[in-house]
């Protein structure tokens, strides 16, 4: 994708409907600076749906799994060409409402719970193929259930700042 966008807006139906994990990768340039000692360069993500692992040149850095998704990537980070990969994880909510825009593959009692489950199930079998792609034994969803926001939102920036150590007064 060109830009930053939530998947479940997305036009493909297996993109609206991904649950997993999802990678970014984009190549950026940095010029020669002074970093390091009180000059510090935090990579800031924006927003996150709903965890990310950041790996900057190669080298896992972090898992950030709440606001602010930010981290020092001074260390990491170099002069000229820089690989910044971020693998963002969803949840499986949109999964389960794209699977139910097909035909069920089981019966569920009124109250939500399966019937019975599947013979492949309790063979410990795969999941035979077909359209939808989880098992769940309790229907949690509908077909025109809200998909949640999922993915890398962003603004996705690189701050510079000044670390001013704080001085105790003694008191």
């Amino acid at each position: 994708m060109r830009t930053l966008v939530s998947l479940h807006r997305h036009p493909d139906p297996g993109v609206r409907h991904f649950a997993g994990t999802a990678s970014y990768r984009t190549r950026f340039i940095l010029p020669a600076m002074k970093a390091g000692g009180e000059m510090r360069l935090y990579l800031d993500l924006g927003r996150v749906e709903v965890i990310a692992e950041v790996r900057l040149n190669g080298t896992v850095l972090a898992t950030l799994w709440k606001p602010p998704f930010r981290h020092d990537v001074t260390d990491a980070v170099g002069s000229g060409e820089n690989l910044l990969e971020v693998l963002v994880t969803s949840l499986w909510p949109n999964r389960l409402i794209g699977d139910e825009q097909l035909p069920s593959e089981k019966a569920f009692r009124a109250a939500g719970g399966i019937e019975a489950l599947p013979a492949w199930y309790r063979a410990g079998l795969p999941k035979p193929p077909g359209g939808r792609i989880t098992f769940a034994t309790w229907k949690h969803f509908a077909k025109n259930s809200p998909l949640l926001e999922s993915g890398l939102l962003g603004p996705v920036v690189l701050r510079q700042a000044l670390r001013h150590p704080i001085i105790g007064t003694g008191h």
